[in-house]
């Protein structure tokens, strides 16, 4: 597979479709079981709460990957994704409710690159607050 976008048709600037995910305890639950990853943070609330945070909290991991999502579905290819690091600044604080807690993603092109890649400046917020910090990704296009 390949990316679908090619380079020369993208600008420094060019927005990404932007996205919601939807985070629920559920939502949790299911990533602890594919991750391995059963720390009582991302599940037990009164756990949560006596090391001192509001509530339970995502998964960091998830919330990266929630993120890069909005590369992947634009280059129509994850394997295009050649490097990809963030810096974890707030955590997503998911409340046990029927709504659970939402990460908004956008992202746009900041830089294009030799070898057909493009730098990916992204944004993730949740509840009004960036929960990714310096969240960059390397991508390789047709």
């Amino acid at each position: 597979m390949t990316a679908k976008i090619a380079y020369d048709e993208v600008e420094v600037g060019t927005e990404l479709p932007a996205r919601t995910f939807p985070v629920t305890r559920a939502t949790l639950v299911q990533y602890a079981g594919a991750s391995g990853d059963f720390n009582p943070i991302h599940w037990n609330e009164k756990f949560a709460v006596e090391v001192g945070l509001p509530d339970v909290i995502a998964h960091g991991m998830f919330t990266m990957a929630e993120a890069i999502r909005v590369v992947t579905d634009w280059a129509g290819d994850p394997a295009a994704v050649v490097e990809y690091g963030v810096r974890f600044t707030k955590p997503v604080v998911v409340p046990n409710d029927d709504k659970g807690a939402e990460i908004e993603v956008s992202a746009k092109v900041a830089a294009k690159l030799d070898d057909q890649q493009v730098r990916v400046d992204i944004t993730a917020m949740s509840a009004g607050q960036k929960v990714l910090g310096m969240s960059r990704a390397v991508v390789r296009l047709a």
